[in-house]
This record gives structure tokens, sequence and C-alpha cells, in this order.
């Protein structure tokens, strides 16, 4: 049974604790506040970007010359899988899973006879991977965020991935991210960045040739899609980057604020203990000075 030094010690060691995830969870939500802002404000670019290609890509469809960002090798042979995690822990299940839709990933693409290739953003997401798949990690990229996370950050890894597809190293490329949503809840999204793909839901699809409008491009195509294409993969790199982040402050938030509450609780428990250890030891004194008394 611990003594009274030992729970006073433990009461505490928790209090010092619960100051810190209450700390960790204000510094997180000032810092949702921002990046929630970030990522809504990228997102309707971002899906008039697909849609301006989508609406490109039908005139390419089938032809010899379509751009290879476009139309791809037209092979599935070999996939880069570009997974985007935290730098930092404390933030619940963000990292856990994202790394467990990867894993999900690359068992089906093994067993379907497909190499796999994988490109980290964020610490967690390469340590979590390098044990059991660290031979197909061929990059990784962290502090993502430091100083701040800006377009030329996402610049960069978009060219990178455009590098590796031009000197052939993968036929497909797909980026594993959490939509921002709450900050109770993120979605795990796979979104295939190349060959391009669009974001057009089903029903959307459905619709979609029914009321496309009829546009007159002015350079040409082939010119439009030699700028945007490039283009439209750092954009959506950096919309995945974005909703990461706010994704990963929301989840943060909540981790620290539940700690916190488990904390008090914690507490209270040992602050009752505490008190019933107490009373019951000077109750033992009380007894044994009386039974002495007694006795003489």
């Amino acid at each position: 049974m611990p003594s009274l030094k030992d729970l006073r010690l433990r009461i505490r060691s928790v209090r010092s604790t619960q100051k810190i995830t209450s700390a960790m969870k204000m510094v997180a939500g000032a810092k949702l506040r921002r990046a929630q802002e970030a990522a809504e404000a990228a997102r309707p670019y971002a899906e008039r970007m697909d849609r301006m290609l989508s609406s490109l890509g039908t005139s390419f469809a089938g032809r010899p010359d379509a751009p290879g960002l476009l139309a791809g090798t037209g092979k599935s042979d070999t996939h880069l899988i570009i997974l985007a995690t935290a730098d930092r822990g404390l933030c619940g299940s963000f990292n856990a899973s994202l790394v467990r839709e990867a894993r999900t990933m690359i068992r089906d693409l093994l067993a379907e006879g497909k190499k796999v290739k994988i490109l980290c953003i964020g610490r967690k997401g390469r340590d979590a991977l390098r044990r059991q798949y660290g031979s197909m990690i061929i990059e990784s990229f962290t502090e993502v965020d430091r100083p701040k996370l800006g377009f030329p950050v996402a610049n960069k890894i978009a060219q990178r991935v455009s590098e590796l597809f031009a000197a052939g190293e993968f036929d497909v490329a797909t980026i594993i991210y959490n939509r921002f949503k709450s900050a109770l809840s993120q979605i795990v999204t796979r979104q295939q960045l190349i060959p391009f793909g669009g974001e057009a839901a089903p029903a959307q699809a459905e619709a979609a040739p029914a009321v496309r409008a009829i546009y007159e491009y002015e350079p040409s195509e082939e010119d439009i899609l030699d700028v945007l294409l490039p283009r439209n993969l750092a954009i959506q790199v950096f919309r995945a980057l974005l909703e990461n982040n706010a994704s990963e402050q929301g989840a943060r938030m909540t981790a620290m604020e539940n700690a916190t509450r488990n904390a008090g609780d914690m507490i209270g428990k040992l602050t009752t203990r505490y008190n019933r250890t107490r009373q019951a030891q000077i109750t033992k004194e009380l007894i044994e000075i009386i039974s002495g008394a007694e006795a003489v």
C-alpha cells in the first residue's frame, strides 16, 4: 500500500502533467484556427483547378500525344504512395490512422503483384513504416511546417515527384492524408495525383456530361496543360499538407483536452485515496494511544 508521501508525489506529478496538457491544448487551439482558415481557403482553388483540367482532359482521352501527367504511362505496375503524417505525436489517432491506411494499401497492391515505393512526408509515418517496409521508402521530407507551412515546400515535393515520374520510377502516384472536417473528426483520404484523376464524386461525374459547358481556350489546350499539370500537382500536394496540418492541430487539441480531463479525474481519485489513508493512519495512532493509556 503506498504511503502518504508516495501519494503526495503522485498527485504533484499528475498535476504538473495536467498543466502541460492544458497548455498544449490552448496552443493547438490557437494554431487550429489559422490552419483551418488556410485549409478552407485552399479548397475552392484546388477544386476549380481540378474541374478545369478535367474539362481539358476529356479532349485528350485516348490520344497518343496526351501529356504523361494526364494520361500516365499506360501501365500500373509500380505505385508511389505519398504518406503525409506529422513530425510530432500527442495528437490522438491522427498518425496511426494514416499509417494504417498506408499499410492496407501496400498490402493490397503487393497482393496484386504490384511494385510499391513510398515517399514519406513527416517523421511519424517514416518511423512507423521503416521496420516493415523500410526497403520501399525512397525518400522522406520532415519539418515541412517549420518555420511555416508554405507553397514553396509543396512545390519542392511536387517537383521531386515529377522528376521520379519522368525518370520512369513509377506509373501511379497516390497521396494519403487526413481531410479536415472538424476538431473531432478527420477523414483519411486517398487521392490519385498521377495520372490525373480529378476529385469528382460519382454523382457529380454522372451529372457532369449533361451540364458540361463548352470552352474555347487561348492559347492552345496543349500549351495550357503544359503549364497547369505541374502546377496542379503542386497545388494538390499543398492542399493535402494544409488539410493535414489543420487535422493534426484539431486532433492534438482534442487529445490534450481529454488528457487534461483524465488528469483531473485521476487527481480527484488520488486525493480521495490520500485522505482515506491519512484518516486511517490518524485513527490507528489514536487507537494505539488510547490502548496504551488504558493499559497503564
